[in-house]
């Protein structure tokens, strides 16, 4: 049985809220996160997750809070 759209999404919608959840719950809000509706729609087996746009103070939150988990170390930085 093949997977529709909506078979896709769902699980990807349900990973968007646990990602919305855990970077809320380190003091970060990304306001445009959320299932991109091209991929989302498409024939893909998985969706991608939109990170979208944030302004300067919370990509400097995301930063420090990777950092502090030790994400941030050992390059990998642009």
């Amino acid at each position: 049985m093949g997977m529709t759209s909506n078979n896709r999404v769902r699980p990807t919608e349900e990973i968007v809220a646990e990602l919305r959840a855990a970077l809320t719950g380190v003091g970060v809000v990304l306001p445009s996160l959320g299932v991109d509706p091209v991929t989302g729609a498409s024939g893909e087996p998985f969706a991608l997750v939109a990170l979208g746009r944030c302004n300067v103070g919370t990509a400097q939150r995301l930063t420090a809070v990777l950092r502090a988990c030790g994400t941030g170390e050992g390059g990998g930085e642009a």
